[in-house]
């Protein structure tokens, strides 16, 4: 693993010139890895064990580099929100965030920019021009069915409408995942990102019929059986699964429309352990941290990222995607985040039982 690391780093450090301002801690690869080492430490928020395989990662951070971690783990908003009221006081050096929440951080100043050596592997779309954030990997909203608790498990969002059991999306309006799920929605009922109003309206009815649960689909609550019907991204639905129990739950991709989107690391500017921060960003960008996530169901945002015959097992079926579609019109959707808060009130939770 070191090896394996430490060579793409060295061709890194030859090929790509890494610049000792503030926005770069570390003259060179090898620097970076000495501070880091130096730090010891690496803080992360909305990084937990559980999402998306981020254990390896710590594993093999703490195991070669000696750097030891924690998480508290919050959604994307949350992050934000901590790294702006702590500023220099910062109890987090490092965040894992919705890739719409990527822009709405550097806006808030609350970002440091890191470049990774593999930084022209990553699409021009899925990045920021300064290296402020760039997604690491992508997911599709999913519907994660309790087996034992739903006997008509349903394919598609109209099918909801239809059913007999609880839908759980979570927090709408702070959690990256919930906001996705409403997008994925619109997607599937006539609407888009500057028109959420179709997907208000299904999650309104759902609300009226008294079948819609305001728990959080966390692995913990749908472990006790709290969950019937559970709207999260793929690679958070498949890990569950499989953690609890493969033959109760199945996974589907909605048939009517879904959305993909990714997460993005952004660096604490008020970092107290920088340099960590920063190997983590180059670690998971790398060919071995993009096969960690994908192990944890996420799909790599690097392309060229060869995955073993048993993590390409792990995932579903390419044709459940037919019709799950990217976000096209970022600034849109970005406007729409802000407002649906609000919506969310006004539109659903009114109709709550």
């Amino acid at each position: 693993m070191k090896t394996l690391i430490a060579s793409a780093l060295a061709i890194a450090a030859i090929s790509q010139p890494f610049f000792a301002t503030n926005s770069y801690a570390a003259d060179n690869i090898a620097d970076l890895e000495k501070a880091a080492r130096g730090e010891g430490q690496l803080n992360s928020i909305g990084m937990p064990d559980s999402w998306a395989n981020w254990k390896d990662t710590w594993q093999q951070l703490g195991g070669v580099y000696g750097i030891k971690h924690q998480d508290t783990d919050m959604s994307s908003a949350q992050e934000i929100a901590k790294f702006a009221a702590e500023k220099a006081n910062a109890t987090a050096d490092i965040g894992d965030v919705g890739g719409a929440f990527g822009p709405v951080a550097v806006k808030q100043g609350v970002t440091q920019p890191y470049k990774p050596s593999t930084w022209a592997d990553i699409p021009n779309w899925a990045k920021d021009a300064d290296g402020h954030w760039m997604l690491a990997y992508t997911g599709t909203i999913a519907f994660l069915i309790n087996k034992d608790l739903v006997k008509a498990a349903p394919t598609s969002w109209q099918s909801l409408l239809g059913g007999d059991y609880k839908v759980t999306l979570g927090d709408v309006g702070v959690a990256s995942q919930a906001n996705n799920g409403v997008l994925a929605a619109a997607y599937a009922t006539g609407g888009s990102e500057k028109n959420l109003k179709p997907a208000l309206e299904l999650f309104g009815k759902l609300a009226k019929q008294g079948r819609l649960s305001l728990n959080d689909p966390t692995i913990a609550n749908i472990e006790k059986g709290e969950v019937e019907v559970g709207v999260l991204w793929d690679f958070n639905a498949l890990n569950y699964r499989d953690q609890i129990d493969p033959k109760k739950f199945a996974v589907v991709i909605p048939s009517d429309g879904s959305v993909i989107a990714g997460y993005t690391t952004i660096i604490n500017k008020w970092a107290k352990n920088p340099n960590a921060a920063k190997l983590a960003r180059e670690y998971i960008l790398s060919d071995a941290g993009q096969i960690n996530l994908a192990r944890g169901y996420a799909r790599p945002i690097r392309s060229n990222v060869v995955l073993p015959d048993d993590v390409k097992a792990k995932l579903l079926p390419a044709e459940q995607y037919a019709n799950a579609k990217p976000v096209q019109d970022h600034a849109a959707w970005e406007q729409s985040s802000k407002a649906l808060p609000r919506q969310w009130q006004e539109t659903v939770m009114i109709n709550m039982q």
